[in-house]
């Protein structure tokens, strides 16, 4: 079971306060620039994430709740429109290709109504290695994907997913092995 983390939406802690300010100007900073200026974006992305490795890129309209709880290997891809909520962390293998359209979310909330808007809870996501995660899906809170897996376009991943496999759907569901063709 992975570390949950618990927050509160009401007595927001300074800390948290000043983490998530800092990654709203770091995000604005990067999305007014253009495609063209690697260099520039990927400079904001050393600085807004925990850990980046060699060669990352991130496209347009990203958006994350703290940046540096964003951890990510080299040749990292995130295509247009992704979005980290980094409460809980994430962290990123080697080799990863996010489509456009993808959430990823370690924040949850209680399912009983009462309180649900006061406090939230953060768990982990761990992605590993040569994943590619397909447009418009989203990965929930606690899953670990396994090295080489694919997930589909349009998925959503509420459950683990096995290395070197290929799951779609909502629930994401075991489709076949895609480490063996």
């Amino acid at each position: 079971m992975k570390e949950r983390t618990e927050y509160s939406r009401v007595e927001v802690k300074e800390e948290y306060l000043q983490a998530m300010a800092n990654a709203s100007a770091l995000t604005k900073k990067l999305n007014s620039m253009t495609i063209d200026r690697l260099e520039e974006k990927e400079a904001i992305v050393r600085e807004l994430f925990g850990s980046v490795g060699e060669n990352p890129f991130v496209g347009d309209n990203f958006h994350c709740d703290f940046g540096k709880n964003i951890r990510v290997g080299d040749n990292f891809h995130a295509d247009f429109n992704c979005t980290m909520a980094d409460v809980g962390g994430i962290t990123i293998g080697d080799n990863c290709l996010i489509g456009p359209d993808v959430g990823i979310y370690t924040a949850g909330h209680s399912l009983k109504p009462e309180g649900r808007t006061l406090s939230g809870y953060g768990i982990g996501i761990d992605i590993g290695r040569d994943v590619w995660i397909g447009g418009h899906s989203t990965i929930l809170p606690g899953v670990t994907v396994g090295d080489g897996a694919v997930i589909a376009a349009g998925s959503v991943v509420t459950n683990d997913v096995e290395a070197g496999v290929l799951v779609a759907g909502n629930p994401a569901r075991f489709i076949k092995r895609v480490d063996t063709e």
